[in-house]
């Protein structure tokens, strides 16, 4: 009896079987480390805002500390936005009449707070408290760089699950004196080991890497 299927459907068949395979688990791996790059995350990317607000003159050229603008940084799980009445203080008449600052002026004259563009987005589903971070040690540049040398502010860190739980696994190499927090391209005057381990003593710094930490 002839035989139903020629002598390649069996080679045929193993291939289409391997490359379903393939496709399959190629797909959704492929998809996880597309959406981990900065071509949607949108890391690297500087974010535009109502104002130009240039981070290298006011913390490099005024030494402006950063919560003075960010001032529920320690004490809130958001860092805090500054209103529009914070910026006229540091500011002459004349400055404050360009139109570089006209969204100031109208937020001034119509009570609005100016609509200020995000540049770390978290999802919904993830929970994070500016004020745990920074009274344990982690300084401001550790998760957003090196902001005194930027014209505008962009993401740095990946803000992965992963790039999270590594910290929280070992915090140590990561804290730094309260005196510190803020301060741009900070290095340990003695062994980052050593002094994290002193401070995760002195603040009773946690390893917490359960789900309920950040997923709420």
């Amino acid at each position: 009896m002839a035989a139903h299927f020629p002598p390649w459907a069996n080679a045929a068949a193993r291939a289409t079987l391997v490359a379903c395979a393939a496709v399959g688990g190629g797909v959704p791996l492929a998809l996880i480390a597309w959406v981990r790059t900065p071509n949607v995350s949108r890391r690297y990317a500087p974010v535009s805002q109502p104002v130009p607000f240039d981070h290298r003159l006011h913390v490099t050229g005024f030494g402006i500390d950063c919560r003075y603008c960010h001032s529920a940084v320690a004490r809130s799980p958001t860092a805090g936005i500054p209103a529009a009445s914070m910026c006229v203080p540091c500011h002459t008449p004349l400055w404050l009449s360009s139109p570089q600052l006209a969204p100031v002026r109208q937020s001034l004259a119509t009570g609005r707070p100016m609509e200020w563009n995000r540049v770390h987005t978290l999802p919904d589903f993830v929970y994070f408290d500016h004020s745990a971070h920074v009274t344990k040690g982690v300084g401001c540049e550790t998760c957003h760089g090196r902001v005194d040398q930027m014209a505008r502010v962009y993401q740095i860190a990946p803000l992965t699950m992963q790039w999270c739980v590594s910290c929280h696994r070992d915090p140590a190499p990561h804290l730094r004196p309260d005196s510190a927090i803020t301060t741009m391209g900070w290095r340990a005057p003695e062994g980052q080991p050593a002094l994290g381990r002193r401070l995760i003593a002195a603040n009773n710094v946690r390893s917490l890497t359960n789900c309920t930490t950040c997923h709420r």
